[in-house]
């Protein structure tokens, strides 16, 4: 069920890139009755975390992306770097699992080129 909190914190985190929902709304997009406790608060902490983080986590990627600018990216890419660096920094989830979860979603939700990229 992790994986599916992180799939709907990164749609949300995708929603207020792209779709220019507030916060709120694009948690709502995602709620749904049958969320463990556990899972809608990772949802929750991932979401808000790398919202309230995203001038640091941007700055960051910004540091090391070779040839490319946030804004260049794909919006999918964008945000499973960002949502991982926030857990990375902010969060005790091992270093591998979160690196795992990034390339899955990414090689999920974009391309398989992306799973490398990320």
């Amino acid at each position: 069920m992790r994986r599916r909190a992180r799939e709907a914190a990164l749609q949300v985190l995708f929603q207020l890139d792209v779709g220019r929902l507030g916060l709120e709304d694009a948690l709502a997009s995602v709620a749904a009755p049958d969320w463990l406790p556990e899972d809608w608060a990772l949802v929750v902490t991932l979401s808000e975390g790398t919202q309230a983080h995203l001038a640091e986590i941007d700055a960051l990627i910004a540091h090391v992306a070779e040839h490319w600018t946030i804004d260049r990216m794909a919006a999918v890419d964008r945000n499973v770097l960002r949502m991982a660096l926030f857990e990375l920094r902010h969060t005790t989830t091992p270093v591998r699992v979160i690196i795992n979860e990034a390339v899955e979603l990414a090689k999920h939700y974009s391309t398989e080129e992306s799973g490398r990229f990320v």
